[in-house]
């Protein structure tokens, strides 16, 4: 239809000369440029008043492309580098508002006119909120390691294995005010009274926040920037108490009294997860466990979230709504959904304080206080333009969520739903109709596996771009587990403490073991399948911006011209399913070297060494297999300071030398092997003497560039330092 009317703007102009002609008046050199230039503007004007039409016709699905053109403000502050390229952002979106109004005289395409300014203000705005934050906010962090004795107060403390993470505000060298540092203390000098509060000193050594271990990989960074912490390490002596903290009840002791209660009840891996449920800590869940939970897409039934929110304050909205309805008294005074929605918002509220008032809990309470108040008014609580004022709320206060898998993977699964349910077919299968009780069951079945599947389609692109990994049983899995735990588990545990101080609450806590050891069993036969994982590498930033944006596309719009969104998507895919892993992962520690394409297993040094940073490794390799050690490689030939292999690639032999020891060597030596090997890698700077034929990524190096993939087909070589950019987060000399 576009295209038809240009054409059509063409033969009208056409025509209106042609009386011109019949006059005698010849259409020729100057005229006939006039001509030309005339319907030129014709197909603007057509263009224009297409997308003014269309604009027309769909008043209530404007709105959220505002709040996308925020997110997208944000996303570029975050892509871009510096305040040169940030002010440069601002001034063209300012220059947009400007000139927009000119595009039309006043009454003609006021929607286009008022989109484009709208979105302008919206692209600005976002950008300049998250910077405004960051220079609030943001602590510069340490230039270097090094080892002080740190004196502070604890802010925050997270248990762990192997002992406890303890936030300190403390005063650092060099830093003219309080900063927030994070030590881990093992669990051998950990004591009871290391709690919230209280003033302590004790040895640390000190790193700055980690840049991400490979391109691609988690910032800690940008997390630990917007966090204020200026430094991270461990404590490596005795503590010593300076001022314990007041003996005042808190929400802190309120939660760690359940988790020690529940604990006392439900033992083995089911007590782990309850606790978590009440409390939020998961300190107790095993390793096992929690990667068969990841691997059956169940990661976010241990985060405290939307799902947990939710059924809270959904339990406490009903019980409140249908329990003060059988008495007419109040159900006649009383306007209920606004009371259910106050007590559900307090419930929530309070779940939050108990779970500790992690970020992911309290934006999930934000968007369900808005679902609140859209009942209590009377309003649809599930539309698009509710979740955009709640995706609006939440990047107000929160900017830098928008780039974290949380928030993106908590709106995508609405998105997903309200999308699917607001569909024209979806809506003509819901529709009630004359039919009996067993196929109203199986339309609801339908429904559910339904939208298990549309959710299970949103979320995967975003588990794979985060996480490198995802599952692919997730969606039929999931219509187990999230019954068991919402409908039998949490309630089931809520009704066993309050029936505790009775001595009743047995028979519930028998029920909630059964149903957590079901989804335990759900999890573990799950991620057993064969293929239940599948893996990535780590996909460039654009090519999931054009996914997310085709998928915004296809969600936000109605009718044919959301197939459009299509296009972005599969041309994302085609691109992502093309990209290979690199042959060599080199992490920005320079002890960890993986090596791809030798097998299922990646050949790593250093296997036993790490785990997490091993797991940084195999994630970023996208693949599913296990580690092996380099040395039990056929080809591999190791001494105690070195480790030679060749590899043979595309038609070309490449000789690395990895080394394993930090001795010093004869340089004589050391010069003859370098120059036979085309890939030197060390976790040290290496001597001068050692020049091999391609590349030298020694500690010297990788201090510059942090850790990086090499590609041996192409020679391309990626960095973190390339792909994260100049923030202020991150010191590359």
């Amino acid at each position: 239809m576009a295209m038809a009317e240009p054409a059509s703007a063409g033969t009208t102009f056409s025509s209106l000369a042609e009386p011109c002609a019949d006059a005698g008046n010849r259409a020729i050199g100057p005229v006939a440029k006039t001509n030309a230039h005339w319907d030129s503007l014709g197909t603007l004007s057509s263009v224009q008043r297409t997308i003014e039409q269309f604009l027309n016709a769909h008043p209530f699905e404007r709105a959220p492309w505002l709040v996308v053109g925020y997110g997208t403000g944000i996303g570029a502050w975050i892509a871009l580098s510096g305040p040169w390229q940030w002010a440069a952002w601002i001034s063209l979106c300012a220059a947009a508002m400007v000139i927009a109004p000119l595009i039309a005289r006043e009454g003609q395409a006021d929607h286009l006119r008022h989109a484009l300014i709208g979105m302008a203000l919206m692209l600005a705005a976002g950008c300049a909120a998250i910077w405004m934050k960051s220079a609030l906010v943001g602590a510069p962090p340490i230039a270097m390691r090094e080892t002080v004795v740190l004196a502070g107060r604890i802010v925050d403390r997270q248990d762990a294995s192997g002992g406890a993470r303890l936030l300190l505000a403390a005063r650092i060298a060099g830093v003219d005010r309080p900063v927030l540092v994070q030590v881990m203390i093992p669990a051998q000098i950990d004591r009871g009274d290391l709690v919230p509060g209280a003033t302590i000193a004790a040895s640390a050594r000190l790193d700055p926040p980690a840049p991400p271990m490979l391109p691609g990989s988690h910032d800690y960074a940008f997390a630990a920037w917007f966090a204020g912490i200026a430094a991270t390490g461990s404590i490596g002596g005795p503590v010593t108490v300076i001022a314990r903290a007041a003996p005042a009840p808190s929400m802190r002791w309120v939660a760690a009294g359940l988790r020690d209660h529940v604990l006392a009840h439900l033992g083995g891996s089911a007590g782990a997860i309850a606790a978590t449920l009440a409390s939020g800590d998961r300190g107790a869940i095993g390793r096992s466990d929690a990667e068969a939970m990841r691997d059956a897409g169940f990661a976010h039934l241990l985060s405290i979230s939307g799902l947990h929110v939710s059924a809270v304050i959904a339990a406490v909205y009903l019980l409140v709504f249908r329990g003060l309805g059988l008495v007419p008294w109040i159900a006649l005074r009383v306007r209920l959904p606004l009371l259910a929605a106050m007590c559900g918002a307090g419930a929530g509220v309070a779940y939050c304080l108990i779970t500790g008032s992690q970020v992911p809990t309290m934006r999930a309470v934000a968007g369900a206080v808005l679902v609140l108040g859209a009942l209590a008014l009377g309003r649809d609580p599930l539309s698009m333009r509710l979740l955009a004022v709640a995706a609006l709320f939440v990047m107000l206060f929160w900017p830098e969520a928008v780039a974290g898998p949380g928030f993106q993977m908590s709106f995508g699964a609405v998105i997903a739903v309200i999308a699917l349910h607001g569909a024209a077919p979806m809506q003509r299968f819901m529709t009630r109709r004359e039919e009996g009780p067993l196929a109203r069951l199986g339309r609801q079945v339908v429904l559910l596996v339904v939208g298990g599947l549309a959710i299970e389609c949103a979320l995967l692109p975003m588990a794979l771009f985060h996480f490198h990994r995802a599952g692919l049983y997730g969606a039929l899995a999931n219509l187990v587990a999230i019954p068991l735990v919402v409908c039998v588990a949490m309630p089931g545990l809520a009704l066993a403490l309050l029936l505790d101080p009775l001595g009743l609450g047995g028979p519930a806590w028998w029920v909630t073991g059964r149903a957590l050891d079901a989804v335990l069993w759900v999890a573990h036969a799950t991620a057993s399948l064969p293929g239940a994982v599948t893996t990535l590498p780590a996909m460039p930033g654009w090519v999931y911006g054009l996914w997310i944006a085709g998928g915004l596309w296809l969600a936000l719009w109605s009718g044919p011209v959301r197939r459009w969104g299509l296009v972005p998507m599969v041309l994302a895919l085609c691109v992502w399913v093309m990209i290979r892993p690199p042959d060599i992962l080199i992490a920005g520690d320079g002890r960890h070297v993986g090596i791809t394409g030798l097998g299922p297993d990646l050949v790593v040094l250093s296997p036993g060494q790490g785990h997490f940073a091993r797991d940084q490794v195999l994630e970023a390799s996208g693949m599913a297999g296990a580690t092996r050690p380099l040395e039990d490689w056929p080809g591999a030939q190791c001494t105690h300071d070195f480790c030679a292999l060749a590899l043979t690639r595309y038609g070309r032999r490449t000789v690395l030398m990895i080394a394993q020891s930090h001795r010093r060597l004869n340089e004589d030596g050391l010069a003859q092997a370098c120059a036979q090997s085309d890939l030197v890698i060390a976790d040290h700077p290496l001597p001068a003497v050692c020049h091999p034929r391609q590349l030298l990524a020694d500690g010297t190096l990788l201090a510059r560039t942090g850790g990086m993939t090499i590609d041996l087909a192409s020679g391309t070589i990626r960095t973190v330092a390339q792909t994260s950019g100049d923030h202020v987060w991150h010191h590359w000399p």
